[in-house]
């Protein structure tokens, strides 16, 4: 490995680090007292500095109108309900159970005291696409999980994360008699520091990374390159199988309820009808579709089967509409052209849904039910840092704080066992 090349962002996030890992003996000594008082505080400030912080959007969304697409300014508008809401989730994560330090205990048959324990990983890295909501989710679950970090938003939310930082997130910790350098924002919109942030590994061992299919693929491979560890939340594409058990209503206001936001990952992006009721469905479907001002794309395709329109700025608001030939073949589809994020069967057959379900291999499975559900909030009560779609062993799923520490083993002997 080369010499890393050094310049005035990568010292910009060297500096960011540091000082967040000064911070992390006194959030690792923290008590739970302490992190619930913070966390009541953060909430309490997203209330009282709303003014400030709803004029940092604004000022955000002002300066991408005209060069954001519709999706990618739906996510970067906060708005006083949205910020209320991210309010409501960090009081939730206040009120859920703390991470036990001590997992277990047990006697080994020599004698051994063995006691398990989480440990916090130290300082963890984001990067992540241009959503103020996700600066509040970050932080407060490494607050929770007793972790610093470093934050790296997309530069279109930089304004509403520094006012989100500084005037609710550093509060709080101080208010609670903890760091505020715990939680490091890098203060730049320029797109080296994403580079800079994955090539830290003593000082920034982890880094969870976010936003499009090949952007974060990009980082991951430099992080490795540099013994970054990385948990990547990228490629998303809800899936929806209409099977001839339907009832023809409820697929259509699914097929609707899976559309209310057009720049998240759980929403349809990819809609495959039974081919014994292609011809009577479709017609229905895809003016549903056009009522909401989404564009049907029928086969022949000129695109791959799963592609993801939400990372498509020119063209997110399109639907993939595919024929299937039953519940097999379908949940085959989705695992073979898709991300793996979630699946869906609309049927009034048992029969059919256990098929599919047992069959598909993604994330999450759901029978007459939305995609849009797949959120760590809706289903675990905890704001996640993203969803990992990893066939591979570890966190899997909506990552929350509950995922964010280290496995430790401490041995306690009387001095007479031996190998």
């Amino acid at each position: 490995m080369g010499a890393t090349v050094t310049s005035p962002v990568r010292e910009l996030v060297g500096a960011a680090a540091a000082a967040a890992g000064a911070a992390t003996g006194a959030m690792a000594a923290a008590t739970e007292e302490q992190i619930g008082e913070a966390l009541a505080a953060i909430a309490s400030a997203l209330g009282a500095e709303s003014a400030a912080i709803l004029a940092a959007n604004r000022a955000d969304i002002e300066a991408g109108e005209g060069v954001l697409s519709k999706g990618s300014l739906d996510r970067l508008r906060l708005g006083s309900t949205r910020l209320e809401g991210i309010a409501a989730q960090v009081r939730a994560l206040a009120s859920l159970p703390a991470l036990e330090r001590v997992v277990g205990r047990r006697t080994l048959a020599n004698g051994l005291e063995l006691e398990e324990r989480r440990v916090p990983v130290g300082v963890i890295g984001a990067n992540y696409e241009a959503r103020p909501n996700v600066t509040v989710d970050f932080a407060t679950q490494l607050i929770k999980s007793r972790n610093a970090g470093v934050l790296r938003t997309g530069g279109a939310s930089l304004r509403s994360a520094e006012a989100l930082v500084d005037l609710a997130i550093g509060p709080g910790l101080a208010a609670a008699g903890l760091p505020p350098p715990a939680i490091q924002l890098v203060r730049t919109a320029d797109r080296e520091a994403a580079q800079a942030l994955v090539s830290f590994p003593k000082e920034i061992p982890l880094v969870i990374l976010r936003g499009s299919g090949e952007m974060t693929a990009s980082l991951a491979r430099e992080a490795s390159r540099h013994g970054v560890r990385t948990l990547a939340h990228a490629e998303g594409g809800g899936v929806l199988y209409v099977h001839p058990g339907a009832d023809p209503a409820m697929a259509l206001r699914l097929i609707e309820g899976s559309l209310d936001r057009l720049g998240v990952c759980n929403r349809l992006n990819l809609l495959l009808v039974d081919e014994t009721i292609w011809e009577r469905f479709v017609p229905a479907a895809v003016s549903v579709l056009e009522r909401l001002g989404i564009t049907p794309s029928l086969p022949p395709h000129d695109h791959p089967i799963g592609y993801e329109w939400a990372t498509d700025p020119a063209r997110d608001a399109t639907v993939t509409l595919a024929p299937a030939p039953g519940p097999a073949a379908a949940a085959g589809i989705a695992n073979r052209e898709t991300s793996g994020l979630a699946a869906g069967i609309v049927t009034a057959d048992a029969a059919a849904a256990e098929t599919f379900l047992g069959a598909y291999q993604g994330t999450a499975g759901f029978w007459n039910a939305t995609t849009r559900w797949l959120d760590g909030y809706e289903l675990t009560s905890a704001p996640e840092t993203g969803i990992n779609i990893d066939r591979v062993p570890g966190p899997r799923g909506p990552v929350t704080y509950r995922d964010l520490y280290l496995r430790q083993y401490v041995i306690t002997g009387d001095g007479t066992q031996h190998r």
